[in-house]
């Protein structure tokens, strides 16, 4: 797996839907356009929202894989 270096992270463990959505959509509109957001969350539920909300939004999924109990998402912002 190549690493991939996020201009901001942000930590969403322990949150439960729709809490992790609301958190990237707002912390993706603090990053500049091609910048890259690492979000972390521990709710199983956040991989197929997350999906979802990239389909959505128009924002790019780079990443999107487990470490652990922890699901790691890189979105890279387009707009």
């Amino acid at each position: 797996m190549t690493l991939l270096n996020a201009d901001k992270v942000l930590d969403c463990t322990g949150m439960l839907c729709p809490v992790p959505v609301v958190k990237t959509a707002k912390a993706i509109r603090e990053i500049a356009v091609g910048q890259v957001l690492r979000m972390v969350a521990t709710d199983p539920g956040a991989v197929p929202d997350m999906q979802a909300w990239s389909r959505q939004t128009g924002h790019e999924l780079i990443d999107s894989h487990t470490e652990g109990d922890t699901f790691i998402f890189h979105f890279r912002r387009k707009k």
